[in-house]
């Protein structure tokens, strides 16, 4: 009898779910299982020890009052109410100033250690949310995309030591700029979350050994999956993998003392998660986190300047951190939104879904300052709109080859114009 792929995940699927229902870890190393036939490059030992984070701004941040043309008078023109005065920005040339609620990363501008890449986009924008979001993670213009950018780097490292973190997402799903064909990424929402929860017993006071009793229950039923049959190693190594890797974070945890005040938000205590894999050398590559609440219709000056507050104040947190454990050289941070905003107001005080927008990269290897052309506010789309002027996967060809150490073209799957904000590789 011939065992097609197909039969092989669908009676695989049967017979390791027979019983119980599969957890997400499980299920997503199956479907990369059924793909691990591809054959891709590897880079383990590229730019070892370095790691990115990558922080996603959802919802379409608003370039143009985070990055302030002050000196441009089609600004104030177009935004009667939301326009910031030469007065009330951070400056950072004489056209150009930042947000003053962007205060707590000027320290890291008067040192050189930001760049402003500005009007970042791509051809033919997209303005949905859900459609943007898939293009800039997973690059297909079409919006159809499956597997992500970063995906991709993390499926061609080959990491020696085991370690179970070399990729980290905070929240509660995958991202989709992580998701990738062989590979698995963990996903925390909090590190006393990321384990086999106990049962109600438990929970109310019973003995803590029926949670151990639990895991080595759920690790002998895998165990009884033929050895021989389909996926049997992958889906061994999975859940020692994931049941292990509960155990290390929870050990960095114990071990690990910030070394700054965090601000109690839900990012910023993200970024912490981060910071704790970081310091304690679980072997973190890609690090993963989201901030929401950008898309700013109506009433955006008071929603718009907190929100680049939390970013700001969060993101400082996190490097004084790292400075403070020795650890802030080997980490580079970067910023991305969907979109930007329209140029003009709308009627409720607000911004509807533009186009290119600037994005941050920051850190001590960073060569601070503006990079690419700011947008012409005289030289508008049909719609509106800002043409962009910075290809977005120019700052991912960047990051890749001059910092992670992978080969952009590989990843990308084409070649793209680097940015001078990181020292250029060798």
């Amino acid at each position: 009898m011939q065992l097609t792929r197909r039969a092989m995940i669908r009676d695989g699927l049967l017979a390791v779910s027979a019983g119980m229902i599969m957890p997400t870890v499980f299920s997503r190393a199956v479907r990369a299982a059924a793909n691990a036939a591809q054959e891709g490059a590897t880079w383990a030992q590229a730019a070892q020890g370095r790691t990115l984070i990558v922080v996603q701004m959802a919802g379409g941040n608003d370039g143009l009052n985070t990055i302030v043309p002050f000196a441009d008078g089609a600004y104030h023109t177009a935004r009667p109410t939301l326009a910031l005065q030469s007065s009330a920005v951070l400056p950072l040339d004489d056209r150009l100033g930042m947000h003053p609620a962007l205060k707590a990363l000027q320290p890291l501008w008067q040192a050189q250690k930001l760049a402003v890449v500005e009007g970042v986009g791509y051809p033919n924008p997209n303005l949905s949310h859900f459609a943007a979001m898939d293009i800039w993670q997973t690059l297909d213009l079409s919006g159809q995309g499956a597997q992500g950018w970063l995906g991709k780097y993390v499926a061609g490292l080959v990491d020696k030591d085991g370690h179970p973190f070399q990729s980290l997402a905070v929240g509660t799903a995958l991202p989709t700029a992580l998701k990738a064909l062989n590979a698995d990424v963990p996903v925390v929402s909090s590190p006393q979350s990321y384990r086999l929860l106990p049962d109600a017993a438990t929970k109310q006071g019973g003995d803590v050994s029926a949670a151990d009793a639990r895991v080595q229950t759920l690790l002998k039923l895998y165990n009884t999956y033929p050895q021989s049959a389909p996926y049997a190693a992958l889906l061994d190594a999975t859940a020692q993998g994931a049941v292990q890797g509960a155990k290390t974070l929870a050990s960095a945890v114990s071990q690990y003392k910030p070394g700054a005040q965090y601000p109690n938000t839900n990012f910023a205590k993200g970024l912490q998660v981060l910071a704790e894999v970081i310091v304690q050398q679980l072997g973190l590559r890609v690090g993963y986190v989201t901030i929401g609440g950008f898309d700013t219709h109506g009433e955006q000056a008071t929603t718009h300047s907190k929100l680049l507050q939390e970013l700001a104040e969060g993101v400082a947190a996190f490097y004084a951190d790292l400075s403070a454990h020795h650890a802030a050289d080997n980490v580079v941070v970067m910023t991305w939104s969907e979109f930007g905003r329209r140029v003009e107001e709308n009627a409720s005080q607000g911004t509807d879904h533009g186009t290119a927008a600037p994005l941050f990269v920051l850190g001590n290897a960073v060569q601070g300052g503006i990079y690419g052309e700011p947008p012409d506010l005289n030289q508008l789309d049909k719609y509106g709109n800002l043409n962009f002027t910075t290809d977005f996967r120019s700052v991912y060809a960047t990051v890749l080859d001059r910092w992670l150490g992978a080969p952009a073209s590989a990843v990308l799957g084409g070649s793209y114009e680097e940015q001078a904000f990181l020292p250029a590789a060798g």
